[in-house]
């Protein structure tokens, strides 16, 4: 990694990557320089770790069909 800047354009296309952001033409090509780069393919594999870390722990609450309706009840009623 040369500079800093390098690093957070490489962060960007990794996260952009998982998000299934890219289009083929950048993710062929980041994919490529993950395969020559051992650090490159380091980064990735903690970013994925790191996500379904996240995802196995985050527990979402059911919202109640009463809030559903109720802030779609505002919504509807036009301010005068």
């Amino acid at each position: 990694m040369r500079n800093p800047q390098d690093q957070k354009d490489l962060f960007k296309k990794v996260s952009m990557y998982l998000d299934n952001e890219l289009s083929q033409e950048a993710e062929t090509e980041l994919l490529r320089e993950i395969k020559s780069n051992p650090h490159y393919l380091e980064l990735l594999s903690k970013e994925r770790s790191f996500r379904e870390f996240i995802k196995s722990k985050m527990h979402r609450r059911k919202v109640s069909p009463a809030l559903i309706e109720s802030i779609k009840e505002k919504i509807r009623i036009a301010p005068a």
